[in-house]
């Protein structure tokens, strides 16, 4: 499927627009004073890149994909070795892809969804391509039923559920892919379609977080639960500030969301799901304000690479991690 020139028409728009707007917003929950937690800046990526897909495989943190200082995509691997603080090239994806998904199943590394194209046009992807670390290359499985960029991917008992995203619309799409047998099934349908979503695995479930139904539209702070048992969703504790472009990570224990833009606002917002108070509370807001981002947790840090810092086009090589 193919997304509409207007859409990238508008996008290239905001390529010039964002260079002169973009007001900070932090996070307005109940700040945390006894545990706000400590960001450390870390080497910057090679070079800029946002709307790329993060993960935490063999021992190093993945960024994959994502736009270019020149707002076109690109095929380009990079892995940050927090022992060394230093990054490596790796094989590139077998085509050029922003707002993809990665995630983590076991120990294979997928890359799912996003879009090709640059200023013109963009068209949705269904592909999945699989990491071989024996091969260090890039291999394709099967692709996801319903093409989608702009996707959210958690994984749940040792399977990749794929969420939301848009294609010619956003979409409520939730396909869940078994790396055993290479098999996708449809799952129950978010209730809200949307894109620009996180979404992770925690105690259990499916949390899908925020996201929007286009940039300029309405952005949602919703949070929809999905329990796998039921095939059914109910609606968690709302975030804060309703945003798209934010990333996620789940802990054993709470979820953090970073950043996130909204019209004319690009948010620093580090915020965390309490449990036992069923409440989202702000902990220290990231040095950098940024979207289009992604998150891994390793080493018990969650670190926070590239992203843009300003709505719309401004690729950065912002690198962060974050000590709960």
């Amino acid at each position: 499927m193919v997304i509409p020139a207007r859409v990238a028409a508008l996008a290239g728009l905001l390529l010039v627009v964002a260079g002169c707007i973009g007001r900070v917003t932090d996070s307005p929950a109940p700040v945390d004073q006894f545990a706000p937690g400590r960001w450390t800046t870390l080497t910057p990526l090679p070079a800029p890149r946002q709307e790329v897909a993060v993960a935490a495989f063999g021992d190093r943190v993945w960024v994959i994909g994502g736009f270019g200082d020149s707002a076109e995509p690109v095929a380009t691997v990079e892995t940050y070795d927090p022992a060394l603080n230093i990054w490596e090239t790796r094989a590139s994806l077998p085509v050029a892809v922003h707002h993809a998904a990665a995630a983590v199943v076991g120990d294979r590394l997928f890359v799912v969804g996003g879009y090709t194209g640059g200023r013109v046009r963009w068209t949705a992807l269904e592909s999945l391509y699989e990491f071989v670390p024996a091969r260090e290359t890039w291999e394709a499985r099967a692709p996801m039923p319903t093409p989608r960029g702009g996707l959210a991917a958690a994984v749940l008992d040792g399977r990749l559920h794929a969420l939301g995203g848009s294609a010619d619309s956003v979409s409520n799409a939730h396909e869940v892919y078994d790396p055993g047998n290479n098999r996708w099934t449809r799952a129950n349908a978010m209730p809200t379609a949307r894109d620009h979503l996180a979404a992770v695995g925690f105690q259990g479930r499916v949390w899908a977080l925020g996201g929007r139904a286009s940039f300029m539209g309405e952005q949602y702070g919703n949070v929809e639960i999905y329990d796998p048992a039921t095939d059914s969703w109910r609606t968690g504790p709302p975030l804060p500030a309703a945003r798209g472009g934010l990333a996620s990570v789940a802990l054993p224990d709470r979820i953090l969301v970073f950043g996130g833009e909204a019209p004319l606002r690009i948010f620093s917002a580090n915020e965390m799901y309490e449990v036992a108070g069923n409440r989202w509370i702000a902990k220290e807001p990231m040095p950098t304000p940024r979207h289009g981002i992604g998150a891994a947790v390793l080493g018990g840090r969650v670190y926070v690479p590239a992203g843009a810092t300003r709505p719309g086009f401004a690729a950065t090589t912002a690198n962060e991690a974050y000590a709960p």
